[in-house]
């Protein structure tokens, strides 16, 4: 289930229920960690994490659970929270961008309280974690005060977050030629289907990532219009190829699919931020 399109209405803003939470990622209730968890761990439900924040006026917007191929680990296993200030929604927003707070957690040892910044851009139903060279992840143990640390890290990454807001408006004026366009593709490929050493084996193409999927992203050639594009293509999957067996020469249709782990969802967007603010820095120098 995509934290992104099987969620609360995006362009209000409204707050998910407690409902509405448990049924997208029930593991955020749990009160106990895995029993693989030594007595130092000390879980902390990420819902008492989310009700300090409420009390700070950040809602959960969106959420979802990681899977497991141990059941026993279902309850316990990582989660991801979209979160708005909703009182400062004016100034956390530009054009068809929010900012937001993401809030990733498990109860099973496989994740500390990691918030990360997080953009939303409404027009696709699409979230990109923003990474620059001032918005670092802030990581929370699980030990005493867990829930004050994640509220006090919340304000720290929003507070320096502030400044990715730019991106929109600047990227958008900056204009890239065919060949920067494709290079900014054949990057984002290799990044999304490469292997350790970066060898590609697909029959998906890099310029297939540059294809729009909708109206309003058709016939532009700004930087912020090739990223969103690109990065939808990469996170949502669905792109068509056809295989072909080295052994026999039989041709068999494939469609990619969407980026569903939560790691490699957040992975896949920080690069993809990273290499697209480094072609704004080439384009401006």
């Amino acid at each position: 289930m995509s934290i992104y399109t099987q969620t609360a209405r995006f362009d209000t803003g409204r707050a998910l229920t407690e409902d509405e939470l448990h049924r997208l990622a029930p593991s955020i209730f749990a009160t106990d960690a895995h029993e693989s968890r030594s007595e130092r761990f000390r879980p902390i439900p990420t819902i008492e994490v989310l009700r300090g924040l409420e009390r700070e006026g950040f809602v959960a917007v969106g959420a979802k659970q990681g899977t497991t191929r141990d059941p026993g680990k279902a309850p316990f296993t990582k989660h991801m929270i979209r979160l708005r200030h909703v009182d400062a929604m004016h100034k956390h927003a530009v054009g068809g961008t929010v900012l937001e707070m993401l809030l990733k957690n498990a109860n099973d040892g496989t994740s500390a309280y990691d918030l990360m910044a997080g953009m939303f851009r409404i027009v696709c139903l699409n979230s990109l974690v923003a990474q620059t060279g001032t918005v670092d992840t802030v990581k929370v143990r699980h030990s005493g005060r867990a829930v004050e640390k994640v509220i006090e890290g919340t304000y720290e990454v929003l507070k320096s977050a502030e400044a990715v807001m730019a991106a929109p408006q600047d990227w958008s004026q900056i204009r890239l030629g065919r060949d920067e366009r494709v290079a900014f593709a054949e990057a984002a490929h290799v990044l999304r289907f490469g292997d350790a050493e970066g060898n590609v084996a697909t029959p998906i193409q890099p310029v297939q990532l540059l294809a729009p999927r909708r109206r309003e992203d058709a016939n532009r050639d700004d930087l912020w219009s090739t990223f969103n594009v690109t990065q939808e293509n990469v996170i949502k999957g669905g792109l068509r190829g056809v295989r072909v067996d080295a052994e026999t020469g039989q041709r068999r249709r494939m469609s990619t699919r969407g980026v569903n782990g939560i790691d490699q969802d957040v992975k896949l967007n920080k690069a993809l931020w990273v290499l697209a603010e480094r072609m704004a820095q080439l384009k401006a120098a």
